[in-house]
């Protein structure tokens, strides 16, 4: 085998992976985002509908469904321009070109701590709060238009954020890693029907930024107190402060644990050991 040839087949290969790579984030984009799988199955049955057409020699149909996919590509461009950016963002951000920071056992065990102890007081005196944890998709578009602040987490800060009369407690607290990013941030409400009419606002737009992005949405009930925690476009509703915990602990392990060893799932055990002995 000559190097051209060894190089033409290298050329191949590299094509064909590239665009399975596109596909893969793709459809792994589509599968996190409700929209986005709404508007495929859209974009199916259209297509099925042309190949329908023309098989049945349906004319006008036929004629109609043309126009529609002249013009579709532009529509879609126009019409859902934040999430085509929150998909270049999204990739830009993944583990290819360098992700999120990946927090360390001792710095998940402070999170999750921080986080419990200010849910644990919101619950107990009936303060409404919304906490979103940023994971892989980028949550900018919701970060801009908030009231920055970039401070270390703390159950106090979250506290004083969420009393009542405070300017912020009505938004959403984003955190990036074990920082506080912003507060005051509107979030898309989720448009399931399947959701009981019950739930407020707060619910909503726990369940709405899940179902749009792989974020981690903690919401405190202003007239129950009920604990829920919206996840991969699902909402565990009315969580005791141990099962909310643990789906933390669970949800902000790291994807893929490169270096791990026995070391480091003792220690890991050890510090939340630790965290039971200090609440109890």
């Amino acid at each position: 085998m000559t190097l051209s040839q060894i190089y033409s087949i290298f050329t191949k290969v590299l094509d064909v992976a590239i665009l399975w790579f596109i596909l893969y984030y793709m459809l792994k984009y589509i599968k996190n985002n409700v929209k986005l799988t709404l508007i495929f199955k859209g974009i199916l049955i259209v297509v099925f509908l042309k190949f329908l057409s023309e098989w049945l020699d349906l004319n006008t149909v036929g004629v109609l469904l043309e126009y529609i996919i002249d013009w579709a590509p532009l529509a879609l461009i126009v019409l859902f321009q934040p999430e085509i950016r929150n998909v270049l963002e999204s990739l830009g951000r993944s583990q290819l070109l360098g992700r999120h920071k990946v927090l360390t056992v001792d710095e998940r065990e402070k999170v999750v701590y921080e986080i419990m102890q200010s849910v644990e007081y919101m619950k107990r005196n009936r303060i409404g709060a919304l906490i979103v944890i940023e994971r892989d998709y980028a949550l900018s578009q919701y970060i801009e238009p908030a009231h920055k602040l970039y401070a270390d987490l703390s159950s106090e800060l979250l506290i004083s954020i969420f009393f009542p009369n405070n300017p912020l407690h009505d938004g959403a607290v984003i955190l990036q890693g074990d920082r506080v990013t912003c507060a005051g941030s509107v979030l898309p409400t989720s448009m399931n029907s399947n959701i009981s009419k019950r739930l407020g606002t707060r619910h909503r737009a726990a369940l709405g930024i899940s179902e749009t992005s792989d974020a981690i949405a903690i919401c405190v009930s202003e007239e129950t107190g009920r604990v829920s925690i919206a996840i991969n476009q699902e909402l565990n509703y009315n969580l005791t402060l141990e099962d909310a915990r643990m789906l933390l602990i669970e949800a902000l392990q790291p994807k893929k644990e490169t270096f791990f060893d026995a070391d480091e799932e003792v220690e890991e055990e050890e510090v939340f050991s630790s965290e039971e002995t200090r609440e109890n």
